[in-house]
């Protein structure tokens, strides 16, 4: 066979997997049904003909847990992978005119708190140290496979020992801490340690992106470790960044990193299936219908387009195919990109922040607002009050844009999957108007400066980049779908049911997010298995 291993989809995982694989000394072809490789970490236009030369990351949008080791490996620095670090990290508006930031500086951070949760200065502290012992805790669980809990014999032993080994320094306290924050609801953990909205609001609109479920429902206070894992060149914990070029730069420079390692990679080859015999994969078939051949192949696509669309059903048992269709997905979440010709003049922005830390506003609903909108979401309605997170990037980098010209990517939650009353082709535009009319609640300036926009509804989000029911997660985010139980139960381990054939997508273990770390693993996984 003329590759060794063929890797369907160029998003940053199937990037990642691919340099790993070539690096280790195996011919690979990436097959990429885009022009252009990245998949949601991509760097485009918002519009050519309204605002050509205006670019914006257009679904992923802030780098924060890319994996240190995935950074130096690969040397992605070397191919021009720049970030910043956003500081504040969070920073929430609220109708009032107040603009509260989170800040990685304590002092910076206690001088907020001493304006806006003078009675909550020591309970936030306590819980934010403790928050970070617990995330160190999970932070090794994200470069390697999870326990594989159906292991036999020695292996089983040795999966024990693993696990063991992560966990034996924990105390009890640590123990019941971490099964409360990954069972436990974001809501009632921010109710019962603080009295200030705003900072709990604060809290929230960091903590809760892109999953299924208010901040009332169970397992929602798993957010608050995530998202204080590690990032960046440096390993920070809580780290979250621009990346300059937007977060198509991450991929380019996967893709370079790819190339000068030898893999093949080819943009405008959609696969039409995935091939096999007698339960072993043999290659694929591309949409032109031309066939590769190659025993090993690893799909860079989330679970339900993998096997229940690129690979023939009589190739899988009906049980496998009824669990895959059970994964939840239904993506809750969109986006919304503008071209402006000024910059966001939001209601209270401390006049002494500078441009970069201008870069940054939520636009959060109360915990119960919040709750009442997904809960409106789940019957197809369109919230009336919106969750939006906004990103002023030409704040941070001006080579997006012209000048006289501003970019502002927002992502937008609790929105529904397939509206109750009509579709999205015709509810594109209302979404888009109710958007800019939020924001010019709080950027008065906003609604008249629109140049160009673009809107992202979840049905556009699949389409476009083809996540099935537009989950920007490949799955859903939950502790039924995370860990040893991602994608399947049995089925953890990035291998599948059909010998040869991988998953390294976003659909497995540790999940979403532009951290590069399903891709490591599944690639590692690979070499394992041939020794």
């Amino acid at each position: 066979m003329q590759y060794d291993v063929i890797i369907v989809g160029a998003g940053h995982n199937g990037l990642t997997a691919a340099a790993y694989l070539a690096r280790a000394g195996k011919r690979v072809l990436m097959l990429e049904r885009r022009d252009v490789v990245g998949g949601c970490a991509v760097t485009e236009e918002v519009d050519a003909q309204l605002a050509p030369g205006c670019r914006v990351s257009t679904a992923s949008y802030i780098a924060s847990m890319l994996r240190p080791t995935i950074i130096r490996d690969l040397k992605l620095g070397s191919y021009g992978l720049r970030m910043i670090a956003c500081d504040p990290g969070v920073q929430a508006a609220f109708a009032d005119g107040d603009v509260v930031g989170w800040w990685s500086d304590e002092t910076s951070m206690h001088r907020e708190l001493e304006r806006i949760a003078p009675n909550d200065i020591d309970a936030f502290f306590t819980a934010e140290k403790e928050l970070k012992r617990l995330a160190a805790y999970l932070q090794p669980f994200f470069l390697e496979a999870p326990p594989d809990v159906h292991a036999r014999g020695l292996r089983r032993i040795s999966e024990m020992w693993r696990l063991y080994r992560r966990f034996r320094g924990m105390s009890g306290k640590e123990i019941s801490g971490l099964t409360r924050f990954l069972t436990g609801s974001l809501g009632d953990f921010l109710d019962q340690r603080f009295e200030s909205d705003k900072l709990k609001r604060l809290i929230l609109s960091n903590s809760l992106y892109g999953k299924h479920g208010g901040p009332y429902q169970p397992g929602t206070a798993m957010g608050l470790l995530f998202h204080l894992l590690s990032g960046g060149d440096a390993g920070q914990q809580a780290w979250q960044g621009h990346v300059i070029g937007g977060m198509g730069a991450v991929t380019q420079a996967m893709g370079a990193a790819c190339a000068d390692l030898g893999v093949e990679i080819r943009t405008g080859a959609a696969v039409q299936s995935i091939n096999s015999s007698s339960g072993r994969v043999s290659g694929v078939t591309l949409e032109t219908g031309d066939v590769l051949d190659s025993g090993i192949v690893v799909s860079n696509a989330d679970p339900k387009r993998t096997f229940l669309q690129l690979i023939d059903a009589a190739a899988l048992s009906s049980d496998f195919r009824r669990d895959v269709q059970n994964i939840r997905m239904d993506g809750p979440a969109g986006k919304v990109n503008f071209v402006l010709s000024e910059e966001p003049q939001v209601n209270g922005m401390p006049a002494n922040r500078t441009k970069l830390q201008r870069s940054l506003f939520t636009l959060i609903p109360t915990l119960q607002e919040a709750e009442d909108n997904y809960n409106a979401s789940r019957r197809g309605a369109l919230p009336k009050r919106l969750w939006v997170d906004c990103v002023v990037a030409s704040n941070a980098d001006d080579t997006l844009a012209p000048e006289g010209r501003h970019m502002l990517t927002c992502f937008v939650q609790y929105l529904p999957y397939q509206p109750g009353n009509g579709s999205w082709d015709e509810q594109r535009e209302a979404l888009g108007d109710r958007v800019t009319e939020l924001i010019g609640q709080y950027a008065p300036n906003v609604p008249k400066a629109v140049v160009a926009r673009k809107v992202f509804t979840p049905r556009d989000l699949e389409q476009t980049f083809g996540i099935t029911e537009g989950n920007i997660f490949h799955g859903d985010i939950s502790l039924q779908q995370m860990f040893f139980m991602r994608p399947l139960p049995e089925w953890a381990q990035y291998a599948t049911p059909i010998i040869g054939l991988y998953l390294c997508g976003a659909g497995t273990h540790p999940g979403g997010g532009v951290t590069g770390a399903p891709g490591y693993n599944a690639a590692h996984t690979i070499l394992r298995s041939l020794g």
